[in-house]
């Protein structure tokens, strides 16, 4: 948050380094404010097409509740951030370079040390940006999640356009779900039933098909 700070006294270096047009020059005020502005829980706070699918305003009570407890978003600002947590708004991604700070170093070590004390199943749904910025651990439930589309030849392919809508669409299901899967097994039982097509892709991925 410091070098973000400072390096948003510089509006030009700023907008350099974020890669902003002169429509997004906003984006430096609110990072020159970040510790005085004020805050929304996570799921409310962030943007785009995931988000647009997960719909967290119309979550009934008890799925915002769960999603406190169960759901972590990587900032590139503020590491593995709760569901539920307070956080400002801010301008920074993974692949941002701030002045003197590498994001990779700054990261890697930290949020692999929490992901590793995550308990039961952990289903990864980042960009694989973020997975540099902290790797999940190397277990049987834990998995990463990859969204394919399957064409009319059943040629299996990586996808772009919904690959973040079909990744906030699943985090809704789940959020919804009358009870959480508890392990991978338990969660290629549970997509079916819920619209869902997932598959095992390798003995660490699960794949998504859209």
């Amino acid at each position: 948050m410091r070098a973000v700070r400072a390096l948003a006294k510089d509006p030009d270096a700023m907008a350099a380094a974020l890669k902003l047009g002169p429509r997004q020059r906003t984006e430096i005020e609110r990072n020159r404010a970040l510790t005085t502005s004020a805050t929304l829980p996570t799921i409310d706070r962030y943007t785009g097409v995931l988000y647009d699918a997960l719909d967290a305003a119309t979550l009934p009570a008890a799925a915002r509740e769960r999603a406190g407890a169960v759901v972590a978003v990587h900032s590139a600002l503020l590491g593995l951030t709760g569901g539920l947590d307070p956080i400002p708004a801010y301008r920074l991604s993974a692949d941002s370079r701030l002045p003197g700070l590498s994001l990779r170093e700054h990261w890697s070590a930290v949020v692999a040390k929490e992901l590793r004390a995550v308990p039961g199943l952990l289903l990864d749904l980042r960009s694989e940006g973020y997975v540099a910025l902290g790797p999940a651990p190397v277990r049987p439930d834990s998995v990463y999640l990859r969204v394919l589309g399957e064409g009319p030849d059943g040629v299996v392919r990586a996808l772009n356009h919904f690959n973040k809508h079909a990744k906030g669409e699943l985090t809704r299901a789940l959020l919804l779900a009358e009870e959480l899967p508890d392990t991978v097994d338990d969660l290629l039982a549970w997509a079916p039933g819920a619209g869902f097509t997932l598959r095992r892709h390798s003995p660490t991925e699960v794949a998504l098909i859209v």
